[in-house]
């Protein structure tokens, strides 16, 4: 899409991202109708195993894998239409189909499966691992007495204990449509979910209804999936805990090495360091998801029906513990990693202070050393002036006996000792100047 010339030119992602807005619409359900939806974890499934996948479906061959690019994808089969959806988790199959005649009530526990317009071998071939997979049945009912379209929809149930809420709730009071689920697993992997909705509902009403509910049930499975995470990681935890105690209890008795303790304290910090980083995607998702399912649960607008417990009420008080106790544990491991980092510090000042210490004494002795060494080379100068002077004298003696022999009226060891001042005073002067050279 190239920017009219009135405007300057057009951001790369622009339309990307304009687009988004439309890039999931809700799907347009006639009443009476039959929705079988399948979400599975796409770790390790790639875009084209989904589209090699989707083109084993009738009439699919000239599918391409471009279609697949914007991660929605809605397939017109004869008599129905199969939906594909790519989550960053998860992808989403859902297939609309007109309901059959046996499952309208007074059906009690129809059967579902066995009517599908879909082949279940390539059901049971859709890449990936099923998180979630619900048969929702939408059905036309008079709503006006909600109390006796609740009886009808449980005894569609098989009688069973229900969960239900009026959705759409107005200034009237009324909603415009009946939710009814057990929240079970059946033994074909399925739950279920009847929808009641009065004679006129629209395809579109019909279609967003079924999004919301479908979404609902998702995230929730999606936001417990950090569940399991935070359990297996508490013992862990514990054992980091009371790691971390005994280390602290040892830094104030001073009952250990330094060296050991900080040596424990990093491995104590790597090991929690490596549980963050396992963890702390799955329980950011955790939270995000639990948001969307409060979101999806407000957008319901449900009201009660005396006598049955909501959706809404019934979820939030199962799934609520369930995110307490994964933010707990996302919050005991930071405040754990920061107890590290200040015990780390504690101990890190302890090592400077006795490093600065052992500096200190060190230079002490460097500095004792250096003033025996002074010490030392004043005497050696010492000496070394001496020895330098009495070779000299030496010299003196020798030239003048060499002189008295030439016939000289010298007196050698006389000249000798009197040059000895001389000679002293010369070799002093001598040695003042080469230091006063060295200094400079």
């Amino acid at each position: 899409m190239s920017s009219p010339a009135l405007l300057p030119p057009d951001d790369p992602q622009r339309t990307e991202l304009h687009d988004e807005v439309h890039a999931r619409p809700s799907a347009r359900i006639r009443l009476p109708a039959l929705v079988v939806y399948i979400a599975v974890l796409n770790e390790g499934v790639s875009r084209d195993d989904e589209w090699a996948h989707l083109r084993q479906l009738p009439g699919q061959d000239g599918l391409q894998a471009t279609d697949l690019l914007r991660n929605f994808l809605r397939l017109r089969l004869p008599g129905r239409t199969l939906k594909w959806e790519r989550h960053s988790e998860f992808t989403r199959y859902s297939l609309v189909q007109p309901l059959p005649d046996s499952a309208l009530p007074p059906a009690s526990d129809p059967d579902l499966l066995s009517t599908l317009q879909l082949d279940p071998a390539w059901i049971r071939g859709i890449p990936g691992r099923t998180v979630a997979a619900i048969k929702l049945v939408m059905l036309t009912h008079d709503l006006a007495e909600p109390a006796a379209a609740l009886a009808a929809a449980r005894h569609w149930f098989g009688d069973r204990m229900v969960v239900a809420s009026l959705m759409g709730r107005g200034e009237s009071g009324r909603g415009h449509s009946l939710a009814v689920t057990d929240f079970r697993l059946r033994d074909s992997g399925f739950e279920r979910i009847l929808v009641l909705a009065p004679p006129g509902t629209s395809e579109t009403r019909a279609g967003r209804v079924s999004q919301r509910l479908l979404e609902f049930e998702t995230y929730r499975l999606m936001a417990l999936r950090g569940l399991p995470v935070a359990k297996a990681l508490g013992p862990s935890l514990a054992a980091a805990e009371a790691a971390l105690a005994d280390i602290t209890a040892r830094l104030e008795s001073k009952q250990a090495d330094d060296e050991a303790l900080l040596d424990t304290l990093v491995s104590l910090a790597a090991r929690v360091e490596r549980a963050t980083a396992e963890t702390q995607y799955r329980f950011a998702a955790t939270q995000a998801y639990a948001g969307i399912v409060e979101q999806r649960i407000a957008e319901l607008r449900e009201s009660a029906i005396p006598g049955t417990q909501m959706l809404g009420e019934f979820m939030q008080r199962r799934l609520s513990p369930a995110i307490a106790t994964v933010a707990a544990t996302a919050q005991r491991l930071g405040s754990l990693s920061m107890r590290i980092e200040r015990a780390g510090a504690l101990l890190r000042t302890r090592v400077d202070i006795a490093t600065e210490e052992q500096n200190r004494q060190l230079l002490a002795k460097l500095t004792r050393g250096q003033e025996l060494q002074l010490r030392l080379q004043s005497t050696v100068e010492g000496l070394s002036i001496a020895a330098i002077a009495y070779y000299v004298v030496s010299l003196v003696l020798y030239g003048g006996k060499a002189a008295k022999a030439a016939g000289l009226p010298i007196n050698a060891e006389l000249l000798a000792g009197a040059s000895i001042p001389l000679v002293l005073w010369g070799v002093a002067v001598m040695t003042r100047r080469i230091h006063a050279r060295l200094k400079h």
